[in-house]
């Protein structure tokens, strides 16, 4: 079985109060995640394009937890056990890695080209050329995710193509 979440505290909340703010399409993810659904069982239901995306938001905003299937409730294991944030970035490397920083900036400039095109995102493109190391790039790496979701074509590409991106970024 896939990653399971559970909703926290904070999402029960959210689910009553309506409080946080959130989007129609963030609480409709809220909703139906349930302990017992799988992501891909997710994705099926809710067909939504930014599926990671919005989990990972929900996760980072406290409102779900990955849900340890083989013990009793949410994961409640040290963090050495526990998953990490299906958005999380690698850990920095100590000393700056040139050759991977050029590849995520390659990266992230070629698939705007190809998907968005460079009179949409200009500004952007100059950004990321311009990033000075691994945690300015990580920065606009938001940006560049909606850019890539809001196009037709990238919209069908973009969790494998976040995929590849974290792998350098």
């Amino acid at each position: 079985m896939g990653v399971v979440f559970v909703k926290t505290q904070k999402g029960h909340d959210e689910i009553a109060t309506k409080a946080g703010g959130l989007s129609p399409r963030e609480r409709r993810v809220l909703i139906f995640v349930d302990g017992k659904r799988s992501v891909e069982e997710l994705r099926s239901m809710l067909l939504a394009d930014d599926l990671q995306h919005t989990l990972g938001m929900l996760e980072e905003e406290g409102y779900i937890e990955f849900h340890d299937l083989s013990g009793v409730g949410p994961a409640n294991s040290t963090p050495v056990d526990r998953l990490p944030s299906i958005t999380a970035f690698a850990d920095l490397p100590a000393e700056p890695d040139m050759v991977r920083l050029q590849m995520a900036r390659n990266f992230m400039t070629n698939t705007l080209n190809a998907f968005v095109g460079a009179l949409g995102t200009s500004s952007l493109l100059e950004r990321i050329d311009k990033s000075g190391g691994h945690s300015d790039l990580r920065e606009l790496y938001d940006e560049w995710y909606h850019a890539i979701v809001m196009s037709r074509d990238g919209k069908r590409e973009a969790e494998s193509l976040r995929a590849k991106l974290l792998n350098v970024i």
